[in-house]
């Protein structure tokens, strides 16, 4: 059962209070990458210039990550410079330079388009919606979006949403995309919309599921060390359709463990610049920290109170 991703590859420049990175491996789908493949192949679709160094994205060949989907074009890649202070969920950016990837239109090589998991990442709705016109019969299908889209291709947006199954957005999204500030009622609206599953990420307090009735909310991990939360969110979406894939179940048992595993990756991939921590990640590591999750969260019910005699 195959797993797509199509999104950005692009090269970062990031400061944060702890350090400063030039040029490193950014972009949505290759966070997610490097997060899902730790538990299932991936076949990525995206775009980088002629200038990209294509080596950095080696790691990812062992790691079962098809790259038959990428395609170099002459021009520049796509970059990022950002620059987060101590409130690290907010990220301030300094430039963006599209590149190639302003005109961006994703095509599915012949194999990938019997994809059984499609993770749509936060791109422009309208191309989300043409990737969804070429995958045949998926399994599932999840989308990423941001408020930028939510503002200018609201329509298309709605359309897209309307055709998923998981909808992965932050609390500030939920809430700008459906006017509620409750996020209880503010998933409930977009379940109304289509998905049968709404993820909210709040960054470094958590994220909660919200799947039909059942309500999940995972807290985020208690790093001491943290350098760079760029693509943590992406990172979380990896290990959640990741952990999906190689289960092959969609019930609310594996949902829910699905954000245990997503949270986990989101945490190892605010340890280090770019991707760093990924690449040298183990599936062990991964479980270890899941298992410590457990452990935070785990309680034992008092005993009832003896009956008055």
């Amino acid at each position: 059962m195959s797993l797509v991703v199509v999104g950005s590859v692009a090269l970062d420049s990031v400061e944060t209070p702890f350090g400063r990175a030039e040029e490193v491996l950014g972009g949505s789908a290759s966070f997610f990458s490097a997060a899902a493949s730790l538990f299932h192949p991936v076949q990525l679709v995206g775009v980088v210039g002629d200038d990209f160094p294509l080596d950095a994205l080696d790691f990812l060949k062992p790691r079962g990550v098809d790259l038959g989907g990428l395609s170099t074009e002459h021009g520049e890649s796509f970059r990022w410079s950002g620059r987060y202070d101590y409130d690290l969920n907010t990220a301030h950016t300094l430039e963006t330079r599209l590149g190639v990837f302003a005109d961006f239109d994703p095509v599915l090589p012949q194999s990938f388009r019997s994809a059984d998991w499609v993770f749509l990442a936060n791109i422009d709705p309208e191309l989300q919606l043409g990737v969804l016109e070429q995958v045949e019969k998926p399994r599932l299908i999840a989308a990423d979006t941001m408020n930028y889209w939510i503002a200018g291709k609201r329509d298309a947006l709605v359309e897209l949403i309307g055709r998923i199954d998981v909808l992965l957005l932050n609390d500030a999204e939920i809430r700008q995309l459906t006017g509620q500030m409750n996020l209880a009622r503010a998933a409930r609206a977009v379940m109304e919309m289509g998905p049968s599953t709404v993820v909210v990420k709040k960054g470094e307090h958590g994220a909660m599921l919200f799947s039909g009735d059942a309500v999940f909310f995972v807290p985020g991990y208690p790093l001491e060390t943290i350098f760079d939360p760029t693509g943590a969110g992406d990172s979380f979406a990896g290990g959640f359709l990741g952990y999906l894939a190689r289960s092959g179940s969609t019930d609310i048992d594996h949902l829910r463990r699905a954000m245990v595993f997503g949270s986990a990756l989101g945490s190892f991939a605010v340890e280090a610049f770019s991707v760093e921590r990924l690449v040298a990640l183990t599936e062990g590591e991964v479980i270890d920290r899941v298992g410590r999750f457990r452990d935070m969260t785990r309680f034992r019910m008092p005993e009832p109170a003896a009956a008055e005699t």
